[in-house]
């Protein structure tokens, strides 16, 4: 396994997402294999450099449903960047990006953010 870094200054969030999701998965490693978490480490520095295109920052919602009747939470990348930093920005769009298995806990142990 190699490690990449990646510097995320002036980046755009979903290519950078791409990029990284790619990267972890190891699809450009001619040792691919489907069922084996295989990819590289990847780091990522400047995090908090990162580009947010238009007025997404107040205008997209990240949604999670806990459960329970009228139990729909939503907040904003400027609320979850107060709470959690640009690194779970980042990291959630990267989930986003990995095939919902049993390897992507796996691949997401091998993304390494610094702000």
């Amino acid at each position: 396994m190699t490690t990449h870094t990646i510097d995320a200054n002036g980046k755009s969030l979903g290519r950078l997402a791409t990029e990284v999701a790619l990267l972890l998965r190891g699809k450009r490693s001619p040792s691919f294999t489907r069922h084996i978490a295989t990819g590289d480490t990847v780091k990522i520095t400047n995090a908090a450099q990162i580009k947010l295109s238009g007025t997404k920052t107040a205008t997209k919602k990240y949604s999670h449903y806990t459960g329970h009747p009228g139990g729909l939470r939503q907040e904003s990348p400027a609320q979850v960047i107060t709470k959690k930093g640009h690194a779970e920005l980042i990291r959630r769009a990267v989930r986003g990006m990995l095939p919902a298995n049993r390897l992507r806990r796996d691949w997401l142990k091998h993304l390494i953010i610094t702000e």
